[in-house]
């Protein structure tokens, strides 16, 4: 028997190896990947739809209702109480209240 020939034997499942890995990465895309995608795209589209009396609440808990938006430094005004304005990036803008709680406050 010739040497190549019995490294060949020895090998085995060269195609079934590389066709499980391929699986596999198919499967890692389309559980993980492609949903965290899609939420992505639905956040930024969120963010860029503020709009000035929106009830929201910002990635580190504050609730409050937005005054002013700036398109220009992608940030917004947000009233946190009577008189008490703070000016955050749309980044930390979480959630819409009415959206996220029923009946909103």
């Amino acid at each position: 028997m010739n040497l190549m020939t019995i490294v060949l034997n020895a090998q085995g499942g060269g195609y079934e190896m590389l066709i499980m890995m391929v699986v596999i990465f198919a499967i890692m895309y389309f559980f993980m990947i492609r949903p965290q995608q899609k939420k992505q795209k639905e956040i930024q589209k969120f963010r860029n739809s503020l709009a000035v009396g929106q009830d929201i609440v910002t990635a580190g808990g504050i609730y409050g209702k937005i005054k002013e938006v700036n398109d220009a430094d992608n940030t917004v005004m947000v009233e946190i109480a009577s008189g008490v304005k703070i000016k955050v990036s749309k980044n930390s803008v979480y959630a819409n209240i009415e959206a996220t709680v029923p009946g909103g406050k």
